[in-house]
C-alpha cells in the first residue's frame, strides 16, 4: 500500500549546477537522470533520491576529511625533519 502524500517532496537543488568527476551534481548530488526526471517521479521515488543524495554527500565529506587528515599527518611526520633544509 502506497503512502498518501500530503506534501510534495521539494527538489534538493541549491542552484550549484556543476557536475563532479562521478557525474553527480556538486550542489545536490543527484545524477543526470535524477535531475532530468525529478518532475516525473512519485513521492516515494523522490524520497529515495533524497536518501541517495545524503549517502553521496556523506561519502564525499568523509573522503575530503580523510584527504585533509592525511595531509596533516604528512606535515607533522617526524621524518620530515630529517629532510628539511633548516640544519644546513
Amino acid at each position: 500500500m502506497e503512502q498518501l502524500d500530503f506534501f510534495t517532496v521539494p527538489s534538493p537543488c541549491i542552484g550549484v549546477c556543476q557536475v563532479n568527476n562521478k557525474g553527480y551534481c556538486k550542489g545536490c548530488f543527484r545524477s543526470r537522470e535524477e535531475r532530468f526526471h525529478w518532475n516525473d517521479f512519485t513521492g516515494e521515488q523522490r524520497r529515495n533520491v533524497i536518501r541517495l543524495c545524503k549517502q553521496r554527500y556523506v561519502r564525499v565529506m568523509r573522503a575530503k576529511l580523510a584527504k585533509e587528515t592525511e595531509g596533516q599527518v604528512e606535515e607533522t611526520s617526524p621524518q620530515q625533519s630529517l629532510f628539511s633544509d633548516e640544519d644546513d
